[in-house]
């Protein structure tokens, strides 16, 4: 499938005999014509459907679980979000919109300055001439589509740059961290500004984090990832335990990015899992491991400080040493943790965020078909 000569290319991969395809096709079909109308632009967006009992490399090659899945090519690359709004006309071509509309906030005056989000990662262009005769705001347009689910992105111009930290300097990009101590200086794009390869691999790097923050909105797509959670839940308010928890991690698991998931997760909004580990939010901050079978408590959250101890409660989910000690009993060396009741017990409880999957109403899971 050529790709990469539009800008957004939307999938549907479907299978004939799928129930949920059948009603979804027609939807597709008349969604096309209402979008075409509004974007006629030759390369500006494609939309396809792949047949997956026919097409079975390019389905594998999507990592296809279910049908229909609707997924975006932006820009010739895969984009890990797949599309789980309403299926109806309106409400697929209303996403289609906000997917092609410039993901770039211009800031041109000082006190507009101040609206930069400091609660969200941010990149932030800072160039003295009009943004539409440049280059440069091309090239960032493009990788602010890629990333714009990871990082808000601004452009700051004319007399915007009067609040330009960088001691005046100009025609640059710079990285903000989200949450940002005072005094934390942003880093700086050293690449070429009009180079779309050396910018995105810069932003890429800064906006998507080995560490990411479980919603109620994306829960479910990180679920179908498949991997253990290793949460931080946290308060709200409290930026030092996330710090410490993102050190520590950097530091020590990096090599167990690709068979666990880090993530921390506002503990006053996920008072569930919680309340099945016997804590509430007086317990705050704790981290626990969600396997999809159980869930396991660590046992101390101070613990984190000593090194090694993290990483070794992960490598007790892959050795199967939690799982054991489930169903046979502490191991001689194992610390029993309290259970928030009182007592001292090693049976951790069953998951919850596997209830968070894909509903069954919505979709033909294949692993039904197996």
């Amino acid at each position: 499938m050529y790709t990469s000569q539009y800008e957004l290319v939307f999938i549907n991969f479907y299978a004939d005999w799928c129930r949920f395809s059948q009603i979804l096709a027609p939807v597709f079909d008349e969604t096309y014509q209402k979008v075409l109308k509004d974007f006629p632009e030759s390369n500006r967006i494609l939309f396809a459907k792949v047949d997956c009992d026919v097409e079975t490399t390019l389905s594998s090659r999507f990592h296809i679980s279910k049908y229909p899945t609707l997924k975006m090519v932006v820009n010739g690359k895969i984009m890990k979000r797949e599309y789980r709004g309403q299926r109806s006309v309106e409400a697929i071509s209303d996403h289609i919109k906000q997917q092609l509309k410039d993901p770039i906030e211009k800031i041109d005056t000082s006190d507009s300055f101040d609206s930069i989000d400091e609660k969200k990662a941010s990149v932030i262009g800072y160039f003295e001439y009009p943004p539409e005769s440049s280059m440069e705001y091309n090239v960032f347009r493009r990788v602010a589509t890629d990333l714009k689910d990871d990082c808000k992105f601004y452009w700051v111009t004319g007399n915007g740059l009067h609040s330009n930290p960088h001691s005046g300097r100009q025609n640059i990009f710079s990285f903000k961290p989200a949450r940002s101590k005072p005094g934390t200086k942003d880093e700086i794009h050293l690449g070429v500004t009009s180079d779309y390869n050396s910018l995105s691999k810069w932003a890429t790097s800064k906006c998507i984090s080995m560490v990411r923050e479980i919603t109620f909105e994306n829960a479910e797509e990180l679920t179908e990832e498949g991997l253990p959670f290793l949460i931080l839940f946290h308060n709200p308010d409290d930026t030092e335990s996330v710090e410490l928890y993102t050190k520590t991690i950097q530091n020590e698991l990096q090599q167990e990015a690709s068979s666990v998931n880090f993530l921390i997760a506002d503990g006053v909004k996920f008072a569930h899992p919680l309340h099945h580990l016997g804590k509430d939010k007086k317990d705050l901050p704790l981290i626990a491991i969600d396997s999809f079978r159980h869930m396991y408590l660590f046992p101390e959250f101070d613990d984190i400080k000593l090194p090694g101890r993290l990483r070794e409660f992960v490598l007790d989910l892959h050795s199967g040493k939690l799982h054991r000690e489930f169903h046979f009993g502490p191991d001689p060396t194992t610390k029993l943790v309290d259970d928030g009741f009182g007592n001292k017990v090693t049976s951790p409880p069953e998951s919850t965020f596997k209830k968070l999957a894909p509903s069954r109403n919505r979709y033909t899971l294949l692993r039904d078909e197996l």
